[in-house]
Order: structure tokens, then sequence, then C-alpha cells
């Protein structure tokens, strides 16, 4: 007989690793002071919107980040996700102001919130699409986190 989990107890491991990659590290992978959102608050405008080459700028991957909150939490709750379009993301943002800069940032907090929110309400998921979701959205950002703090170490040098 297959062992059960409480989905409260899946829930409060995403949550762990969701939250160290977001918001406040935990120890689990990040060092301290390397979450998305303290990453973040150490740049401008100008260091977000920096070329990196022939890749995408810094306030680019946010916004794909941002993209892709969206999208997961679309799946995660039924909807239909025929709006996706994942290269137009990559080219709808490239350099921004400070105000851009900000409001970027707020649009990320609030959908990172919400799916936070989602994650509190575990014991009233219907089936494997939320975990496979929240699955996703914690491999995938902490990969765009990487990449983000790649290039924060370009920048520097």
């Amino acid at each position: 007989m297959p062992k059960q989990i409480d989905i409260a107890e899946v829930a409060s491991g995403f949550d762990f690793f969701f939250t160290e990659t977001f918001e406040q590290v935990r120890g689990a992978y990040l060092d301290p002071g390397d979450s998305l959102f303290e990453s973040l608050a150490q740049l401008s405008a100008a260091d977000a919107s920096a070329p990196m080459g022939s890749c995408a700028t810094i306030a680019a991957h946010v916004a794909h980040i941002d993209y892709y909150l969206r999208a997961l939490e679309d799946r995660m709750l039924g909807r239909d996700v025929g709006w996706v379009n994942w290269d137009e993301i990559w080219r709808t943002v490239g350099a921004v102001d400070e105000a851009g800069w900000a409001d970027l940032q707020a649009e990320l907090r609030g959908n990172y919130a919400r799916i936070k929110e989602r994650l509190a309400s575990a014991d009233e998921w219907q089936g494997t699409r939320e975990l496979s979701s929240l699955l996703g959205i914690i491999a995938h950002s902490a990969y765009h986190l990487g990449e983000i703090r790649q290039m924060m170490c370009r920048l520097r040098s």
C-alpha cells in the first residue's frame, strides 16, 4: 500500500523553498542576501536595463518570472493558458526607467503573494496540477535567480 503524505506537509515544504527563492534565505540553497527580492533591491533601473551582449536584460528576466508566475497560477487554478506566448515576454521588456523598474518589482511581489496564499489553502487542492505547477515555479524561478545573480556579478566587475 502506498504511503500517503498530508498535503499540508507537502505545501509547507514547497513554501519553504518558494520563500527561500523569492524572499528570505533559509539555508536550503542560497547564501544570505541572495533571494530574488533581496537581489533586485540592490539594482537600479540602469542596472536592470544594462545590455548583456546578446542576452536579455535583468528587467526582462524579472518580467519573464512574473509572466511565468501568472501562467502557472492560471494552470494551478485550471484556467485557460492559451494566452501564453513565451517568446513575446522576452521582446516586450528591455530597458526600464526607475518608475518602470519599481512597477515591475511590485507586480512580481503581488503575484508572489497570491501564490503564497494559494500554498496556505493546500487542503482545498483538487489534484496534482497544483503540485506540479508549484514545483515548476520554484525550479524555474530559481534558475532565473541564478541567471540574475550571474548578471549582477558581470555588472560589478
